[in-house]
Protein backbone atom coordinates (compact mmCIF):
# COMPACT_ATOMS: atom_id res chain seq x y z
CA UNK A 1 0.00 0.00 0.00
CA UNK A 2 2.64 2.32 1.29
CA UNK A 3 4.75 1.66 -2.28
CA UNK A 4 1.60 2.50 -4.27
CA UNK A 5 1.23 5.72 -2.91
CA UNK A 6 4.71 6.82 -3.25
CA UNK A 7 4.72 5.73 -6.45
CA UNK A 8 0.80 8.07 -7.04
CA UNK A 9 2.57 10.47 -5.20
CA UNK A 10 5.52 10.38 -7.77
CA UNK A 11 3.30 10.58 -10.68
CA UNK A 12 1.29 13.26 -9.70
CA UNK A 13 4.64 15.04 -8.82
CA UNK A 14 5.12 14.61 -12.90
CA UNK A 15 2.29 15.75 -13.55
CA UNK A 16 2.40 19.32 -11.72
CA UNK A 17 5.91 19.62 -12.72
CA UNK A 18 5.04 19.38 -15.89
CA UNK A 19 2.26 21.70 -16.01
CA UNK A 20 4.27 23.96 -14.36
CA UNK A 21 6.55 23.99 -16.96
CA UNK A 22 4.32 25.42 -19.72
CA UNK A 23 5.71 27.23 -22.19
CA UNK A 24 5.95 29.05 -25.51
CA UNK A 25 8.61 31.17 -27.23
CA UNK A 26 7.78 34.07 -28.95
CA UNK A 27 9.41 37.08 -30.99
CA UNK A 28 8.14 40.60 -30.50
CA UNK A 29 8.37 43.83 -31.55
CA UNK A 30 6.96 45.48 -29.26
CA UNK A 31 8.75 48.28 -27.00
CA UNK A 32 9.76 45.81 -24.39
CA UNK A 33 8.40 47.10 -21.23
CA UNK A 34 4.89 46.91 -23.05
CA UNK A 35 5.88 43.31 -23.95
CA UNK A 36 7.01 42.81 -20.32
CA UNK A 37 3.52 43.47 -19.02
CA UNK A 38 1.64 41.62 -21.58
CA UNK A 39 3.56 38.92 -21.12
CA UNK A 40 3.92 38.84 -17.45
CA UNK A 41 -0.04 38.92 -16.88
CA UNK A 42 -0.25 36.15 -19.46
CA UNK A 43 1.67 34.20 -17.26
CA UNK A 44 0.12 35.11 -13.89
CA UNK A 45 -3.21 34.50 -15.82
CA UNK A 46 -2.97 30.90 -17.52
CA UNK A 47 0.66 29.49 -15.53
CA UNK A 48 2.45 29.21 -19.08
CA UNK A 49 5.89 30.80 -19.29
CA UNK A 50 6.57 33.19 -22.15
CA UNK A 51 10.62 32.79 -23.35
CA UNK A 52 10.60 36.32 -25.24
CA UNK A 53 13.33 37.83 -27.30
CA UNK A 54 12.74 41.96 -28.46
CA UNK A 55 13.63 42.54 -32.38
CA UNK A 56 13.00 45.10 -35.12
CA UNK A 57 10.48 43.89 -37.66
CA UNK A 58 13.43 43.07 -40.22
CA UNK A 59 15.34 40.69 -37.41
CA UNK A 60 12.22 38.83 -36.58
CA UNK A 61 11.67 38.00 -40.69
CA UNK A 62 15.46 36.85 -41.22
CA UNK A 63 15.31 34.96 -37.90
CA UNK A 64 12.67 33.14 -39.19
CA UNK A 65 14.22 32.94 -42.59
CA UNK A 66 17.47 31.19 -40.92
CA UNK A 67 15.14 28.94 -38.43
CA UNK A 68 12.68 27.96 -41.31
CA UNK A 69 13.76 24.44 -41.31
CA UNK A 70 13.64 24.47 -37.24
CA UNK A 71 11.64 27.40 -36.30
CA UNK A 72 12.44 28.28 -32.13
CA UNK A 73 9.22 30.77 -31.39
CA UNK A 74 5.65 30.11 -32.04
CA UNK A 75 4.40 33.34 -32.32
CA UNK A 76 5.54 37.15 -33.28
CA UNK A 77 3.56 39.42 -31.23
CA UNK A 78 3.58 42.80 -32.98
CA UNK A 79 6.03 44.53 -35.56
CA UNK A 80 4.71 46.15 -38.58
CA UNK A 81 2.19 44.42 -40.88
CA UNK A 82 4.22 44.61 -43.63
CA UNK A 83 7.12 42.49 -41.93
CA UNK A 84 3.84 39.92 -41.55
CA UNK A 85 2.65 39.82 -45.08
CA UNK A 86 6.25 39.01 -46.18
CA UNK A 87 6.50 36.62 -44.02
CA UNK A 88 3.17 34.69 -44.80
CA UNK A 89 4.66 35.68 -48.73
CA UNK A 90 7.86 33.64 -47.87
CA UNK A 91 5.69 30.40 -45.71
CA UNK A 92 7.74 31.75 -42.60
CA UNK A 93 4.06 31.73 -40.60
CA UNK A 94 0.53 29.85 -40.51
CA UNK A 95 -2.68 30.91 -40.59
CA UNK A 96 -4.79 30.54 -37.28
CA UNK A 97 -8.66 31.34 -36.90
CA UNK A 98 -8.79 32.96 -33.33
CA UNK A 99 -12.13 33.31 -31.73
CA UNK A 100 -11.27 36.69 -30.78
CA UNK A 101 -10.92 37.54 -34.53
CA UNK A 102 -14.32 38.95 -35.15
CA UNK A 103 -13.32 42.05 -32.59
CA UNK A 104 -10.93 43.12 -35.53
CA UNK A 105 -12.27 45.09 -38.61
CA UNK A 106 -11.99 43.00 -41.78
CA UNK A 107 -9.45 45.66 -43.34
CA UNK A 108 -6.96 44.92 -40.66
CA UNK A 109 -6.62 41.79 -40.23
CA UNK A 110 -5.52 38.78 -43.31
CA UNK A 111 -8.33 37.10 -44.94
CA UNK A 112 -6.66 33.97 -45.13
CA UNK A 113 -5.88 34.17 -41.07
CA UNK A 114 -2.39 34.37 -41.43
CA UNK A 115 -2.10 37.67 -39.61
CA UNK A 116 -4.24 40.50 -37.38
CA UNK A 117 -3.54 43.85 -36.36
CA UNK A 118 -3.17 44.61 -33.42
CA UNK A 119 -2.76 48.23 -33.41
CA UNK A 120 -2.46 51.89 -36.05
CA UNK A 121 0.77 53.76 -35.60
CA UNK A 122 1.27 56.47 -38.39
CA UNK A 123 4.82 58.12 -38.69
CA UNK A 124 5.70 61.30 -37.76
CA UNK A 125 8.74 63.95 -37.36
CA UNK A 126 9.75 64.34 -33.80
CA UNK A 127 12.09 67.47 -32.54
CA UNK A 128 14.06 67.83 -29.48
CA UNK A 129 13.06 71.76 -28.44
CA UNK A 130 15.68 72.98 -26.03
CA UNK A 131 18.03 71.47 -28.77
CA UNK A 132 16.47 72.92 -32.11
CA UNK A 133 16.20 76.26 -29.93
CA UNK A 134 20.42 75.92 -29.53
CA UNK A 135 20.71 75.36 -33.37
CA UNK A 136 18.28 78.00 -35.04
CA UNK A 137 15.91 74.94 -35.94
CA UNK A 138 12.55 74.72 -36.31
CA UNK A 139 10.51 71.53 -36.12
CA UNK A 140 9.83 70.64 -39.57
CA UNK A 141 6.54 70.26 -40.82
CA UNK A 142 6.97 68.54 -44.49
CA UNK A 143 9.12 66.01 -46.16
CA UNK A 144 10.70 68.71 -48.15
CA UNK A 145 11.16 70.20 -45.20
CA UNK A 146 13.68 67.41 -44.44
CA UNK A 147 15.79 68.23 -47.00
CA UNK A 148 16.79 71.39 -46.75
CA UNK A 149 20.81 72.57 -45.35
CA UNK A 150 19.75 73.87 -42.15
CA UNK A 151 19.24 70.48 -41.05
CA UNK A 152 22.60 68.56 -41.95
CA UNK A 153 23.26 65.75 -39.94
CA UNK A 154 21.06 66.96 -37.38
CA UNK A 155 18.18 64.41 -38.33
CA UNK A 156 18.26 60.44 -37.43
CA UNK A 157 15.81 57.71 -39.29
CA UNK A 158 16.05 53.76 -39.05
CA UNK A 159 18.00 51.19 -41.32
CA UNK A 160 15.05 49.75 -44.00
CA UNK A 161 16.44 46.39 -44.30
CA UNK A 162 16.38 46.27 -40.24
CA UNK A 163 13.60 47.97 -39.65
CA UNK A 164 9.89 47.72 -40.29
CA UNK A 165 9.41 51.51 -39.55
CA UNK A 166 12.05 52.75 -42.14
CA UNK A 167 10.51 50.37 -44.85
CA UNK A 168 7.54 52.16 -43.96
CA UNK A 169 8.96 55.51 -44.44
CA UNK A 170 10.01 54.54 -48.21
CA UNK A 171 7.00 52.72 -48.94
CA UNK A 172 5.17 55.90 -47.86
CA UNK A 173 7.38 58.15 -49.73
CA UNK A 174 6.60 56.33 -53.09
CA UNK A 175 2.87 57.57 -52.30
CA UNK A 176 4.26 61.03 -51.45
CA UNK A 177 5.61 60.90 -55.43
CA UNK A 178 2.76 59.29 -56.66
CA UNK A 179 4.53 55.90 -57.41
CA UNK A 180 7.68 57.28 -59.20
CA UNK A 181 10.47 55.87 -57.64
CA UNK A 182 12.87 57.28 -59.73
CA UNK A 183 11.77 60.33 -57.48
CA UNK A 184 11.84 58.46 -54.36
CA UNK A 185 15.63 57.29 -54.48
CA UNK A 186 16.45 60.92 -55.82
CA UNK A 187 14.79 61.99 -52.39
CA UNK A 188 16.43 59.86 -50.60
CA UNK A 189 19.81 60.26 -51.29
CA UNK A 190 19.18 63.71 -50.81
CA UNK A 191 17.68 62.98 -47.55
CA UNK A 192 20.68 61.13 -46.71
CA UNK A 193 23.09 63.72 -46.46
CA UNK A 194 20.69 65.12 -43.87
CA UNK A 195 20.70 61.82 -42.35
CA UNK A 196 23.39 61.48 -39.21
CA UNK A 197 22.78 57.56 -38.59
CA UNK A 198 20.90 54.81 -39.31
CA UNK A 199 19.59 52.88 -36.62
CA UNK A 200 18.90 49.11 -36.38
CA UNK A 201 15.53 49.66 -34.34
CA UNK A 202 12.89 52.11 -35.98
CA UNK A 203 11.67 53.51 -31.92
CA UNK A 204 15.67 54.09 -31.07
CA UNK A 205 15.90 57.24 -32.72
CA UNK A 206 12.97 59.10 -31.05
CA UNK A 207 14.39 58.23 -27.70
CA UNK A 208 17.66 59.69 -29.19
CA UNK A 209 15.78 63.13 -29.54
CA UNK A 210 14.16 62.85 -26.30
CA UNK A 211 17.67 62.97 -24.62
CA UNK A 212 18.76 65.52 -26.86
CA UNK A 213 21.57 63.82 -28.76
CA UNK A 214 20.29 64.21 -31.97
CA UNK A 215 17.30 67.58 -32.81
CA UNK A 216 15.05 65.64 -35.48
CA UNK A 217 14.28 61.78 -35.83
CA UNK A 218 11.48 60.29 -37.81
CA UNK A 219 9.47 57.13 -36.16
CA UNK A 220 6.39 56.44 -35.08
CA UNK A 221 3.86 58.77 -33.13
CA UNK A 222 2.85 56.39 -30.09
CA UNK A 223 6.34 55.57 -29.53
CA UNK A 224 6.63 59.72 -29.11
CA UNK A 225 3.65 60.57 -27.84
CA UNK A 226 5.17 58.16 -25.04
CA UNK A 227 8.37 59.80 -24.46
CA UNK A 228 6.56 63.35 -24.48
CA UNK A 229 3.78 62.26 -21.83
CA UNK A 230 7.07 60.57 -19.52
CA UNK A 231 8.89 64.34 -19.82
CA UNK A 232 10.85 64.81 -22.59
CA UNK A 233 10.57 68.24 -24.25
CA UNK A 234 9.81 67.34 -27.85
CA UNK A 235 7.29 68.37 -30.10
CA UNK A 236 5.70 65.83 -32.75
CA UNK A 237 4.51 66.74 -36.25
CA UNK A 238 3.32 64.90 -39.60
CA UNK A 239 3.89 65.98 -43.03
CA UNK A 240 2.01 68.09 -44.56
CA UNK A 241 2.46 65.88 -47.95
CA UNK A 242 0.55 62.53 -46.05
CA UNK A 243 2.26 60.29 -43.87
CA UNK A 244 2.34 56.43 -43.89
CA UNK A 245 1.03 53.81 -40.80
CA UNK A 246 1.97 50.71 -39.81
CA UNK A 247 -0.57 48.08 -39.12
CA UNK A 248 1.12 46.46 -35.84
CA UNK A 249 0.09 42.70 -36.16
CA UNK A 250 0.64 39.33 -34.94
CA UNK A 251 1.22 35.98 -36.77
CA UNK A 252 1.60 32.11 -35.70
CA UNK A 253 5.20 30.61 -36.68
CA UNK A 254 4.96 27.51 -39.26
CA UNK A 255 5.97 24.81 -37.69
CA UNK A 256 6.37 26.26 -34.23
CA UNK A 257 7.59 24.03 -31.21
CA UNK A 258 4.76 25.11 -28.92
CA UNK A 259 1.52 25.64 -31.31
CA UNK A 260 -1.16 24.96 -28.40
CA UNK A 261 0.49 27.40 -26.20
CA UNK A 262 0.83 29.77 -28.91
CA UNK A 263 -2.52 29.74 -29.97
CA UNK A 264 -3.40 30.10 -26.35
CA UNK A 265 -1.53 33.32 -26.12
CA UNK A 266 -2.52 34.63 -29.78
CA UNK A 267 -6.08 34.38 -28.24
CA UNK A 268 -5.41 36.25 -25.28
CA UNK A 269 -3.51 38.89 -26.96
CA UNK A 270 -6.84 39.29 -28.89
CA UNK A 271 -8.82 39.48 -25.14
CA UNK A 272 -9.74 42.65 -23.46
CA UNK A 273 -7.34 42.52 -20.47
CA UNK A 274 -4.03 42.45 -22.97
CA UNK A 275 -5.84 44.57 -25.26
CA UNK A 276 -6.47 46.88 -22.13
CA UNK A 277 -2.68 46.98 -21.77
CA UNK A 278 -1.64 47.70 -24.88
CA UNK A 279 -4.24 50.67 -25.41
CA UNK A 280 -2.25 52.51 -22.44
CA UNK A 281 0.70 52.78 -24.65
CA UNK A 282 -0.42 55.85 -27.01
CA UNK A 283 -0.87 53.42 -30.23
CA UNK A 284 -4.61 53.63 -31.82
CA UNK A 285 -6.09 50.24 -31.09
CA UNK A 286 -7.63 48.86 -33.61
CA UNK A 287 -10.16 45.91 -31.84
CA UNK A 288 -13.42 47.33 -30.75
CA UNK A 289 -12.64 45.39 -27.07
CA UNK A 290 -10.16 48.76 -26.45
CA UNK A 291 -10.14 51.83 -25.78
CA UNK A 292 -8.25 54.90 -27.78
CA UNK A 293 -6.08 56.59 -24.79
CA UNK A 294 -6.77 60.33 -24.34
CA UNK A 295 -3.08 61.22 -25.25
CA UNK A 296 -2.74 59.38 -28.48
CA UNK A 297 -3.42 60.80 -31.76
CA UNK A 298 -6.33 60.12 -33.61
CA UNK A 299 -5.87 58.82 -37.52
CA UNK A 300 -8.95 61.06 -38.19
CA UNK A 301 -6.66 64.68 -37.45
CA UNK A 302 -3.60 62.96 -39.76
CA UNK A 303 -3.64 63.25 -43.39
CA UNK A 304 -2.63 59.88 -44.32
CA UNK A 305 -1.50 58.11 -47.92
CA UNK A 306 -3.09 55.64 -49.86
CA UNK A 307 -1.16 52.77 -48.62
CA UNK A 308 -1.35 49.13 -50.58
CA UNK A 309 -0.20 47.50 -47.81
CA UNK A 310 -0.10 43.29 -50.28
CA UNK A 311 1.85 45.95 -52.99
CA UNK A 312 4.73 47.18 -50.42
CA UNK A 313 5.02 43.89 -48.87
CA UNK A 314 5.38 42.10 -52.54
CA UNK A 315 8.07 44.51 -53.87
CA UNK A 316 9.49 44.58 -50.76
CA UNK A 317 13.05 42.98 -51.47
CA UNK A 318 13.55 44.63 -54.67
CA UNK A 319 13.06 48.24 -52.93
CA UNK A 320 15.40 46.91 -50.55
CA UNK A 321 18.28 46.04 -52.66
CA UNK A 322 17.55 49.24 -54.25
CA UNK A 323 17.99 51.35 -51.29
CA UNK A 324 21.44 49.24 -50.14
CA UNK A 325 22.41 49.78 -53.48
CA UNK A 326 21.99 53.37 -53.85
CA UNK A 327 22.12 54.51 -50.74
CA UNK A 328 23.24 52.27 -47.89
CA UNK A 329 26.44 50.79 -49.43
CA UNK A 330 27.62 54.08 -49.66
CA UNK A 331 27.99 55.04 -46.06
Amino acid sequence: MKRVLIVGFVLLLGVTMAFGQQKVGAYTTLEEPLAKELFDEFQKETGIVVNWQRLSGGEVESRLEAEKANPQASIWVGGVGLNHISAKLKGLTTPYKSKMLANTPLQFRDPENYWVGLYIGPLCFVTNNKVAKEQGLVPPTSWADLLKPVYKGKIRMANPTTSGTAYNTLTTLRYVFGGDENKVFDYLDKLDKNIDQYTKSGSAPGKSVGIGEIPVAIGYAHDNVKLKVEGADITITFPSEGTGYEIASMSMVKGGPDPVNGKKLYDWILSPKAQEIIAKWYVIPLSKLAKKNPSAFSISEIKTVDQDVMWDAANKERLLERWVKEIGSKR
